[in-house]
């Protein structure tokens, strides 16, 4: 997964601090939870992580610089958002027609 730069960067941060890391690990868990749409709750997740960017460019290293430095444009995070579902949402069972070993085709 490549991520941009914008990303990449809310990414570090979220894991290099335990406390946003828990936070995030629990809402990527309620959201996919609360969905069955997985592409409806990648995109749910891209607002609360701009927000979360908005919130953090006021207050937060490398936030703050970054946004004092090339002014804060709103950026995709589809891929941050995707990514974070892999890794911390359970993954869906698939709805797979039972295999019927008895019969023959």
């Amino acid at each position: 997964m490549s991520l941009n730069r914008c990303e990449q960067t809310i990414f570090d941060y979220v894991l290099g601090h335990p406390e946003e890391r828990h936070f995030w690990e629990d809402k990527v868990r309620a959201l996919a939870a609360g969905a069955p749409d997985g592409h409806a709750v990648a995109t749910e997740l891209e607002g609360e992580l701009w927000r979360y960017l908005e919130e953090r460019s006021r207050v937060a290293e490398p936030f703050r610089s970054t946004a004092a430095r090339e002014n804060l444009r709103r950026t995709s995070l589809r891929n941050l958002a995707e990514h974070l579902l892999r890794m911390w949402a359970p993954p869906k069972k698939a709805n797979r027609p039972a295999c019927n070993p008895s019969s023959t085709g």
